[in-house]
């Protein structure tokens, strides 16, 4: 028996809502995971579906993905505000000779992570990448200063008042200093790990920095970014696997 043409309109209007459906809860995800780098490919998919439904007439589809699409200059401006601020500012700093030496900062950062390890410090380093932190970062202490191996060891030294938290580099410049981080939610992290494991975790999670861990228990050295954490073993390991996710970043 074929189908009523009755039949078929209640099977276009159940496809039409579904994709509707699922076009929120994927952009919904988009805007809750706030990773710039998933913008430009969504952008192709709305285009895309727009396409698709003027092609088979799903009307619902089509008046959603057109209001998308006409705000999507303004869209690309605010969630790229800070890459085009900072590519104003590499503009700037090129004119005037100013940059930073972000090797240089890998470096100090480097030296400080081996020696606290060596010892078995704990230590949390965030390492600020595309997206911004600020708004993430709970207490903290302003600082403002030149990346130093040194000025970093004596922050985690357990007799100073602002150990327990997260130092924070920013643009080439040690900005901020024992400052909380959210914990993650993910319940598959092993239970074992301790409360600067979580917060690397949880921070990684929302943000595309790299967060460097320092273990107070093993003195083991981890890195985590995307809510992945791989241990490195020896100081030129750590320093290369910053050189890769940072160095080609920086400032571009």
């Amino acid at each position: 028996m074929n189908p009523s043409l009755q039949d078929i309109g209640v099977i276009r209007d159940l496809l039409d809502l579904s994709l509707v459906a699922l076009i929120v809860t994927r952009l919904s995800r988009l805007l809750k995971a706030q990773l710039a780098l998933r913008v430009l490919p969504a952008l192709c998919l709305l285009l895309a579906g727009h396409l698709l439904a003027r092609l088979f007439s799903l009307y619902t589809v089509r008046i959603l993905l057109d209001t998308f699409l006409a705000s999507s200059v303004v869209v690309l401006a605010v969630i790229f505000q800070t890459d085009i601020r900072r590519g104003f500012a590499a503009w700037i700093r090129s004119k005037t000779g100013k940059d930073v030496e972000m090797s240089d900062v890998i470096d100090e950062l480097v030296f400080a992570v081996a020696g606290l390890a060596q010892k078995r410090i704990g230590a949390l380093i965030v390492i600020e990448r595309g997206i911004q932190v600020d708004s993430y970062l709970a207490v903290g202490t302003d600082i403002d200063a030149k990346v130093t191996s040194e000025l970093i060891s004596s922050i985690f030294l357990p007799y100073s008042p602002i150990h327990d938290g997260a130092v924070i580099i920013q643009h080439g410049k040690l900005t901020k200093a024992g400052c909380f981080l959210p914990l993650t939610q993910n319940l598959e992290i092993s239970k074992s790990l301790g409360t600067r494991h979580r917060a690397a975790f949880g921070l990684s999670e929302l943000v595309d920095a790299v967060v460097v861990v320092v273990s107070e228990e093993t003195g083991a050295i981890s890195v985590v970014v995307g809510g992945k954490k791989t241990v490195i073993l020896e100081p030129p390991a750590l320093g290369k696997m910053l050189r890769r996710l940072i160095e080609p970043r920086w400032l571009k």
